[in-house]
């Protein structure tokens, strides 16, 4: 059975090797990549109002013969503020396609959910789902935000599928290629 441990900004980067494993086996990136997306996690870990959960499943160690828990999956955010990198990113191309007033509403006071894994041998089974109901539960933000490919894949399904809707897609991170989408809801989820 997988249950939901939180962690702090001290575990969270004690654990950064495994979450990275995990990142990589879900994301599969380029493998250059990996050195400075470990650095950008490391950083997220001093944001303000910083929270992650780890989605543990109970195995018998075959070195100790006693259950021990081992992470597959894990989930984090932190409120957005002025001077984040993405918070600043995406502010300026929302208020310059949205306005100000929209840029303010959803990103003004905003829960922003910046990573969201799951081992792949356990994705499909609700783990990612529970992990954002689990990490969004009893947040004072008005909204949440995230960033996810710009294409039909599980993770854009389950977003929609919990009330996040587009605010930009077809959207070109600077120095990046690929499209995205950044996508909100209101706070609490129901």
């Amino acid at each position: 059975m997988i249950e939901f441990r939180g962690a702090g900004p001290a575990e969270f980067i004690e654990r950064l090797d495994t979450v990275i494993d995990i990142y990589t086996a879900a994301m599969n990136p380029p493998r250059d990549q990996i050195t400075g997306r470990k650095t950008i996690m490391r950083n997220h870990g001093t944001y303000p109002h910083f929270q992650c959960y780890f989605a543990e499943l109970r195995d018998i160690s075959p070195v100790t013969g006693r259950q021990e828990p081992r992470i597959v999956g894990f989930a984090y955010g932190f409120r957005g503020a002025p001077g984040q990198w993405w918070h600043d990113v995406v502010t300026r191309a929302l208020t310059e396609r949205l306005g100000q007033q929209a840029a303010d509403a959803w990103l003004g006071y905003a829960f922003e959910l910046a990573e969201i894994h799951v081992h792949p041998d356990h994705q499909g089974k609700g783990v990612g789902r529970a992990m954002i109901r689990t990490l969004c539960a009893g947040r004072r933000e008005r909204s949440a935000v995230l960033s996810t490919h710009d294409q039909p894949t599980a993770a854009r399904h389950l977003y929609a599928s919990m009330g996040f809707t587009d605010l930009l897609t077809k959207f070109v991170f600077p120095g990046g290629y690929e499209n995205y989408a950044i996508a909100g809801r209101p706070l609490p989820l129901t």
